[in-house]
């Protein structure tokens, strides 16, 4: 069992997520070589209206047919991904809307957009962002690829408030080599999860020191419903080309060196 710094293993984390684990590999001849293994975890906690979760679903479908997209895969080394698109919400739900699937082209890009659009959209209370990304990265321990580099792309409306503390479950990831973006949602009327009281750019300073890590992480927020597509959009170009960079929203201002106890939802920076 090959055990990293933090004490575990991508066999420990897909077992906590509920899912049987098969050794990754580096450059398995038995799979498919990939420039990036992806995956996908959005949050749908009932925190977010049905009208947002829509557009949100509706921002990844849209980026999945825009041509810039199909045009980023094509620039990579193989000329091909492998995603899987999954929702989670609280520790107990985590559900995988579309499996494993190689994308290497404009077509199959669009097939892909087209079997998410079908799916429907099922809400739930809770915001486990430990959770979510333990079942992505028992996802990525049974990857059908063998990828350059693995990704998790995670989005979420609120700090993790349920489930095992996100910061040693990031570290676990991460010391694996496992990269973990951030897609941090501050919708003007979110409360429920008692963050807008801190700021507006409270949601992306806890993704920056709690969630995201590993090689060129990075965070971009949203905190309008309009701004969804783009970012979406914006977001996965930049993790197919593998940039190293650190964008923010454009409102953003840098803060006085906050410290933030990620063990505890809604901490107020101090």
């Amino acid at each position: 069992m090959r055990r990293g710094p933090a004490g575990s293993c991508l066999l420990t984390l897909a077992l906590l997520a509920g899912s049987p684990c098969s050794p990754i590999v580096a450059g398995d001849l038995r799979k498919p070589g990939v420039d990036l293994e992806l995956v996908l975890a959005v949050d749908v906690s009932s925190s977010m209206s049905l009208a947002e979760q829509k557009v949100q679903r509706d921002g990844y479908v849209s980026a999945f047919r825009h041509p810039d997209l199909a045009r980023a895969i094509g620039s990579g080394a193989r000329g091909a991904i492998a995603v899987s698109y999954l929702e989670w919400a609280g520790p107990g739900h985590q559900h995988v809307v579309l499996p494993w699937t190689i994308v290497g082209s404009a077509e199959d890009a669009k097939r892909f957009a087209d079997a998410l659009a079908t799916k429907p959209i099922m809400a739930e209370a809770g915001t486990s962002i430990s959770g979510g990304l333990l079942a992505a990265a028992g996802l990525l321990a049974n990857s059908l690829a063998s990828g350059e580099r693995r990704v998790i792309d995670i989005s979420g409306d609120g700090p993790n408030n349920a489930g095992p503390p996100v910061g040693p479950v990031r570290d676990m990831l991460t010391s694996s080599g496992i990269t973990i973006n951030g897609l941090p949602v501050s919708l003007a009327h979110s409360v429920s999860n008692g963050f807008q009281s801190f700021g507006r750019q409270y949601l992306s300073l806890y993704y920056e020191h709690c969630v995201i890590g590993g090689p060129d992480a990075f965070v971009i927020g949203i905190d309008d419903l309009a701004l969804f597509e783009v970012a979406i959009r914006r977001k996965l170009l930049l993790e197919i080309a593998g940039l190293p960079t650190r964008p923010r929203l454009v409102s953003y201002a840098q803060p006085s060196a906050p410290t933030f106890d990620c063990s505890m939802p809604g901490t107020i920076p101090r």
